[in-house]
């Protein structure tokens, strides 16, 4: 099997560079952002829209898609390409974070998780293996194992017992995949997390245990979990020189465009966020010049267009007055069209930093472009 990643250009007064992630349904040129469709559905929004974003890879659940619509189902279907007529690459991120966000409703051993739908109650039992399992039949094209993922203000030795457990349940659902094989007719990559806090030594750990795996890739998990921005990007800083530099990385749940922008030059190559669609729903829209609510009563009498500077038809077609009209009456279209700006949005900033790097202008971009939207 070819490599599951190419680096085609690198900075050189920093690390952000742009590849070509290969997958079992395309390629997908990175740096790159994945909307999250956590139940095999970006909300408000169809299978062709995200393709023409345009997008070639989207997020899933492997815990939710579980619970619902359930695995009978997704294997009856075919997986969840088909399931949800999507031609395009399918990462679904194991449910660790959601499970170990049910405080009072799981319990972890070395064993694996129990844990109690917050759906209705039913109490399940994963473990490393399941999810590696459950992953064949939902057919992702990039899996994840499952992790422990503790807050970012938590004590050291529960980052340390966070960790041995990430690391065995890695090794035993490495093994899982190692014994299986895709059910369909795609090729599957899966991932192991490293954890480890805001501590070095511990990041160093997780990343020396997991790399002996040698995995086609390697996520950093456990931020943006409570611990402060400098912590946050002081650690990515430490991955880039730990982890190896040939094999995408993935940075997982970040998204501020900012984040976007400060991570990409420290060597990620993955995003993904529910950011740009939560917040489009609550009325907040995204803009080269920093962010916008569109309930604001500014806006009523506002007849210009909603951005001319995104490649979106409905952004340029519609005012701004229109789409604040929409949210004070609660119209779905209203979500629909700030959901598709957002979307959009975050594609043309992966897009033009793509285009920075090539250039070799990059790090003068990323200047410019923090210091205009964190003034804005």
């Amino acid at each position: 099997m070819k490599s599951a990643f190419t680096i085609t250009t690198s900075e050189k007064d920093n690390s952000a560079r742009v590849g070509i992630l290969h997958s079992g349904h395309g390629d997908i040129q990175t740096p790159c952002f994945f909307p999250v469709g956590t139940y095999g559905a970006v909300k408000t929004q169809s299978s062709e829209e995200i393709k023409e974003l345009p997008s070639s890879v989207v997020l899933s659940n492997t815990y939710h898609l579980y619970l619902r619509p359930g695995i009978e189902i997704l294997s009856k279907a075919g997986g969840l390409h088909k399931f949800m007529n999507w031609p395009g690459a399918i990462l679904t991120d194991s449910g660790g974070f959601q499970i170990f966000s049910l405080e009072g409703f799981r319990k972890v051993t070395e064993e694996g998780v129990i844990f109690r739908s917050h759906f209705d109650g039913s109490e399940h039992h994963f473990t490393s293996e399941d999810i590696v399992d459950i992953q064949r039949i939902i057919g992702s094209d990039f899996m994840m194992l499952l992790d422990v993922c503790p807050k970012g203000d938590a004590d050291r030795q529960t980052w340390i017992n966070a960790l041995n457990i990430t690391t065995l349940w890695a090794k035993r659902g490495w093994k899982r995949f190692l014994e299986t094989e895709s059910l369909y007719d795609h090729h599957q990559v899966l991932i192991p997390v490293i954890q480890g806090g805001t501590d070095i030594e511990l990041r160093k750990q997780s990343a020396e245990e997991l790399c002996a795996l040698d995995a086609s890739a390697y996520a950093i998990g456990g931020l943006a979990v409570g611990e402060s921005k400098v912590k946050r990007l002081e650690t990515v800083e430490w991955m880039d020189e730990l982890l190896p530099k040939e094999k995408p990385r993935y940075l997982m749940g970040i998204g501020t465009p900012e984040d976007l922008v400060e991570n990409v030059a420290k060597g990620i190559d993955m995003f993904d966020c529910v950011m740009p669609t939560r917040n489009a729903r609550n009325g907040q829209l995204f803009t080269f010049n920093g962010k916008i609510n569109i309930r604001n009563s500014r806006f009523k009498s506002d007849f210009s267009s909603i951005d001319n500077n995104v490649f979106s038809p409905m952004s340029k077609t519609y005012t701004k007055a229109y789409l604040h009209h929409l949210f004070k009456t609660e119209e779905i279209l209203g979500y629909r069209i700030a959901t598709q700006h957002n979307l959009r949005f975050y594609i043309f900033l992966m897009k033009t930093m793509q285009e920075k790097i090539q250039k070799g202008t990059f790090g003068a971009w990323a200047k410019s472009f923090l210091a205009q939207y964190n003034n804005s």
